[in-house]
């Protein structure tokens, strides 16, 4: 005998199952999740304009707005979706590349419409 006692039966079953529970508190609290993003679109402009991510690490990007049905085009990504007044757009994302993409609203929205964008910079890790 080593003197390492491997549990077996009931004793098996309360190691699995207290691993098991510590796993789930951590996703409970959060822990595992994307980052968030929250973005805000409206004539003729993203709010903010710019935001940040680290290679390799998923985010979520939630954008919303009040005034019209806006497009949000990441092509970098090739990330697009449409972002309706009322609901939010929920799109997710791993950035494998490092530097400066530029965001768009691809959804005709009057006169500034041209103006309307922004950027994601990425960073290593």
């Amino acid at each position: 005998m080593s003197g390492v006692c491997a549990p077996t039966g009931r004793r098996a079953f309360l190691c699995c199952s207290a691993a098991a529970l510590a796993a789930m508190a951590g996703y409970a609290t959060g822990q595992n999740d994307p980052r968030r993003i929250q973005l805000s679109a409206r004539k003729f402009e993203f709010t903010p304009a710019e935001i940040s991510a680290v290679a390799g690490q998923a985010v979520t990007l939630v954008v919303t707005t009040t005034d019209f049905a806006h497009g949000f085009s990441l092509p970098d990504f090739e990330l697009r979706g449409d972002c309706m007044p009322g609901r939010e757009l929920v799109l997710r994302l791993t950035p494998r590349k490092v530097g400066r993409f530029g965001f768009v609203c691809d959804n005709f929205c009057g006169e500034g419409h041209d103006e309307m964008s922004g950027f994601l910079v990425v960073t290593a890790g």
